[in-house]
């Protein structure tokens, strides 16, 4: 549904993109994961159209590059900066960004009660986009994103500075999307949100991308070995091992075993083997 084919981008001396090459599939969810500056949401502007690649090529869904306007309505994008209007109401910015997209009459009336539904502001509808909390302008950001029923979302840090509940809202909506067949990028920081929900997640850094697979997979390749933890005599023991039954028999033959746990690698372990340990501010 979505392709980058060796996009490269600089701006100035700072290389955003790197060589990037990804296939996006039919109807699942990719999470695009990476620190601050790994050329995350350069991506998504790439893949969007909005910003042109010094070299390689970006096709969507086999019909060509998202800078031509065609193209472009087959898209849904919800930036990690809210793109609303302050002054219009929920219902009227819906109504403009459907516009934007060609509809109108009764398709657009419907698109938009459909998407104020998804969104839950049915009954915010006619209030100010500047008197809504966060998480409800977070909801209707999506929701301008998905208004025209696009095949292909892209989401930036969607859930970024949410409540607990306006975050699950949106994770539902999103699995949502998956079930009736669109395909969805979506850039996060949270692990949990990608485990959560995402057929595959691509980790990125520095504009390359550095693994790509399931969960499962991606554990299994870069996650190292489980570890045995056990307290031993009043002292914890941690042990590296593909077999802890056997490394468990080892500890109950050296003496009393007061607990004893198996603890296997995390998605953000694998992340933070691949990308460093080291803080990114930019």
């Amino acid at each position: 549904m979505l392709r980058l084919s060796d996009i490269r981008k600089r701006f100035g001396a700072t290389v955003a993109l790197d060589g990037l090459s990804l296939d996006v599939r039919p109807g699942e969810i990719l999470g695009l994961l990476g620190p601050n500056g790994a050329g995350k949401t350069t991506a998504v502007h790439v893949a969007v159209g909005l910003v042109a690649p010094d070299s390689g090529e970006v096709i969507v869904g086999g019909a060509g590059s998202p800078r031509t306007p065609e193209v472009r309505r087959r898209i849904g994008v919800a930036p990690q900066a809210l793109s609303l209007y302050e002054t219009l109401s929920s219902e009227e910015n819906l109504r403009f960004f459907g516009r934007v997209y060609g509809l109108s009459g009764r398709t657009l009336a419907s698109r938009v009660d459909w998407a104020l539904e998804l969104a839950a502001l049915t009954d915010r509808r006619r209030e100010p986009a500047a008197r809504l909390s966060g998480g409800m302008k977070r909801r209707l950001n999506l929701a301008a994103a998905l208004v025209h029923d696009p095949e292909l979302v892209l989401l930036d840090e969607p859930t970024v500075g949410v409540d607990p509940q306006s975050r699950n809202a949106i994770l539902e909506r999103i699995q949502e999307l998956r079930n009736v067949g669109r395909t969805v990028v979506y850039t996060t920081h949270y692990m949990e949100e990608a485990a959560r929900l995402c057929d595959r997640v691509a980790i990125v850094d520095r504009g390359r991308l550095l693994a790509l697979g399931s969960v499962d997979e991606l554990v299994a390749a870069h996650g190292g070995e489980p570890a045995l933890v056990a307290r031993l005599d009043g002292a914890e023991i941690r042990i590296a091992t593909r077999d802890p039954a056997s490394e468990l028999s080892g500890l109950l033959a050296r003496g009393r075993v007061d607990d004893v746990r198996i603890e296997r690698a995390s998605l953000e372990q694998v992340f933070l083997h691949l990308t460093g340990r080291s803080l990114r501010d930019a």
